[in-house]
């Protein structure tokens, strides 16, 4: 391994956790149509996949630390791996996040869920997730604090899922009660689908910029100001 240039090793490296989020990506776009279709067959599908994304991130995992053994970067490559890492980590729950939305359709029926905009949560969630993976790729500052403030949108969205539900419940029967209780359960994998996405964009501006962002107080563009050079 050591043979080999530093660089090499990282490029590797992030090709397959890019490879990584492809897998996740496609798994969650399934679940999201066994929702909208209430598709009780797709799970088995969507479960078998994940398992593959679960041994592609413990692979990936264990190639990081041993990269960080051997070759013991400093500096920007330090960086890069522990960003690497962390953003695994983030990849593989949302993977597990896209098998919770298919264990509850069950649950539901696809004229109840009709009422609920998840299509639209889910392809907000799922741009994020693209965006803070090309901002990895393309080290693109711009892009990521981008995904940062799309969450606010998703977060908008699921505050009316919760209001939605906090009203249709009050006069719902036993079986729209379950339904409704589930559909909030739903939006809110949704939303920490977009809470991954912007914990891999803060990661991202902490590859580029080498500060810390994810505790940082105060709002987004005061943030974005004590990072400029």
């Amino acid at each position: 391994m050591a043979e080999r240039p530093v660089h090499e090793h990282i490029k590797d490296l992030s090709n397959s956790m890019v490879i990584l989020s492809d897998k996740v990506l496609k798994n969650f776009s399934l679940a999201m149509d066994a929702l909208h279709d209430c598709d009780n067959l797709s799970c088995a599908q969507i479960k078998l996949a994940d398992g593959e994304i679960d041994a592609s991130e413990v692979r990936l995992e264990e190639q990081c630390l041993i990269f960080l053994a051997l070759q013991q970067p400093v500096a920007k490559d330090l960086r890069v791996i522990i960003t690497i890492l962390k953003i695994n980590n983030d990849l593989e729950r949302i993977g597990d996040l896209a098998v919770h939305v298919v264990e509850r359709i069950p649950e539901v029926n696809s004229d109840f869920v009709a009422q609920f905009d998840f299509q639209k949560m889910g392809a907000i969630a799922k741009e994020m997730v693209q965006k803070s993976i090309q901002a990895f790729v393309n080290r693109d500052r711009e892009l990521a604090e981008e995904v940062v403030e799309m969450d606010e949108e998703l977060d908008a969205m699921h505050r009316g899922v919760f209001k939605k539900v906090s009203t249709g419940i009050r006069s719902a029967d036993v079986n729209e009660t379950t339904q409704f209780i589930v559909s909030l359960s739903i939006s809110r994998y949704i939303e920490r689908i977009g809470d991954h996405a912007t914990r891999i964009a803060r990661e991202v501006l902490y590859m580029i910029t080498g500060a810390i962002v994810r505790h940082s107080e105060g709002s987004f563009e005061k943030l974005i100001e004590s990072l400029k050079d």
